[in-house]
């Protein structure tokens, strides 16, 4: 007696795309690809600009609650005191080597005691706001996303939650205050540092006339080139404070590690993310002034 061999279902056409070898099988779905990962990239960045946005909004509207000011102090403290070195150190050279620089650079066309005009329009409009932004964060930005992303990776901050401790207030409000009244301030000795670089590079070592330097110095720098340099200031210290708090609150929704490993990649993600948005910023912001 002959048995029928029990006939196999149809295999499905995903059945068959997976045996078969084709690569033009579905060919709208290859051109599609690209154009499907663009998308993603492209949502998840307006997520996070909204939720950054979000973050500095509800952090901001807490730095005017009562008791924020000894974290305020401390913050300053931190933030602004301890980086008065770094700044120091590379606003003389910055200033030292622009001297030498626009000296050279002048002299071909006999305009060398324009040299106090350039230094300390460079300093004031572009290269002092942005120079001591990139110092702070190098300083103390990557140590505040590596404190908040150790915190939340250790459950500090989901303590604070526990305890009915709104951890934006106690935790980032303070930063955002500080950075809004050190950035300025480190902003102008960098300039004022800078100045006497320019100085002591083009009149004491290059032999042009101290009255000559200290007179265009006065006589060409403007308020309105002091208060660009400070709008810019303010610009960057919040661009600086969200970023860095912003990667170490959230150290823990990253999915590719998680634990040190995540806060190391967080601290470097704020690093860069911040020296690139300070330098964007720098021209729009620049665009608007001018």
């Amino acid at each position: 007696m002959q048995t029928e061999k029990p006939q196999s279902e149809p295999m499905n056409s995903i059945g068959q795309d997976l045996q078969t070898d084709e690569p033009d099988r579905h060919p709208a779905m290859i051109l599609a690809w690209p154009f499907a990962t663009v998308g993603r990239k492209a949502v998840d960045l307006v997520n996070h600009l909204g939720a950054a946005a979000i973050f500095l909004a509800k952090a901001f509207l807490m730095i005017f609650r009562a008791r924020q000011i000894p974290g305020i102090i401390q913050q300053v403290y931190y933030i602004g005191a301890r980086s008065v070195t770094i700044i120091l150190l590379v606003g003389f050279f910055t200033g030292m080597v622009l001297g030498l620089q626009s000296y050279h650079a002048l002299v071909k066309f006999g305009a060398e005691g324009a040299l106090g005009t350039l230094v300390a329009l460079s300093l004031i409009r572009e290269l002092g706001p942005v120079l001591t932004a990139i110092m702070i964060t190098a300083r103390a930005g990557s140590a505040m996303t590596a404190e908040i992303g150790i915190q939340r990776i250790s459950e500090q901050i989901d303590a604070l939650d526990t305890m009915r401790i709104d951890p934006l207030r106690f935790l980032i409000s303070p930063r955002i205050a500080a950075s809004i009244i050190s950035f300025p301030l480190l902003t102008a000795l960098f300039d004022l540092i800078g100045i006497l670089g320019g100085f002591l590079s083009g009149c004491v070592l290059l032999g042009v006339n101290a009255g000559t330097y200290f007179h265009r110095v006065q006589s060409s720098v403007e308020m309105k080139d002091i208060t660009d340099g400070f709008i810019k200031a303010l610009v960057f210290a919040v661009i600086v404070t969200v970023v860095c708090c912003y990667q170490g609150y959230f150290t823990h929704m990253r999915t590719d590690s998680y634990g040190a490993k995540g806060v190391s990649l967080s601290t470097t993600s704020a690093v860069v993310l911040s020296c690139v948005l300070i330098l964007v910023a720098d021209y729009v912001v620049t665009s608007f002034l001018i």
